[in-house]
């Protein structure tokens, strides 16, 4: 990404256009199926310029990563809390929202679990086990919110929902993916806790 003539370099504004560039390129193409030299091809940069700011190849799909993962994890709360302070509608809401990232064409499943199966390297399993915790928190957040008895408990089972349906989104049927596993938390929700889900919630899906 060259710099205009006359413009001045903002190392923090280099950093993040190559995290956006990195973060897309990575997706599509997975962290091992393009070497230095087509990463730095696809993002339109040297390989100076990627050692200067994040040292190595792996410290770039790291920072990649991490910022996926803070990105990912804002949206979701976010979407739960603009619902409003019922657990079932903020559950609700969570699954609504990854039915829409599922729907999106350039949908290829977790990035964080597709780098974990693709590069078994100690800090990218680091960084998808932080990221599956932010899930975690979120989920068994709403579960303490509902009333639970066991919120740990019924946070992970949450979890399993979450992830379950992604994997069948990626690999079979996106919509479908969604609204089953909705239902099943709502579900689930309801059979764990004094929480009735109301009747708006577990309509099915348009």
């Amino acid at each position: 990404m060259p710099v205009a003539k006359g413009s001045t370099i903002d190392p923090a504004r280099t950093r993040a256009a190559i995290l956006s560039a990195a973060t897309d390129l990575l997706y599509e193409r997975g962290l091992d199926g393009i070497g230095v030299a087509g990463l730095c091809a696809g993002i339109g940069i040297s390989k100076e310029t990627l050692y200067r700011h994040f040292g190595t190849k792996e410290g770039l799909v790291e920072a990649v990563l991490r910022e996926r993962s803070d990105r990912v994890a804002r949206w979701l709360a976010g979407c739960a809390e603009a619902a409003g302070d019922d657990p079932g509608a903020q559950l609700a809401a969570v699954f609504d929202a990854l039915r829409q990232w599922y729907d999106d064409p350039a949908f290829r499943g977790c990035a964080l679990l597709n780098a974990a199966a693709q590069h078994h390297a100690d800090p990218v399993r680091a960084i998808t086990a932080r990221h599956l915790d932010r899930y975690l928190e979120l989920l068994t957040g709403i579960a303490e919110r509902a009333g639970a008895a066991d919120p740990g408990l019924l946070g992970r089972q949450l979890l399993m929902l979450v992830e379950g349906a992604t994997v069948v989104a990626a690999h079979h049927d996106s919509a479908a993916a969604a609204d089953h596993a909705r239902q099943a938390a709502l579900t689930l929700l309801s059979a764990t806790t004094s929480h009735k889900p109301s009747a708006a919630q577990t309509a099915p899906r348009p």
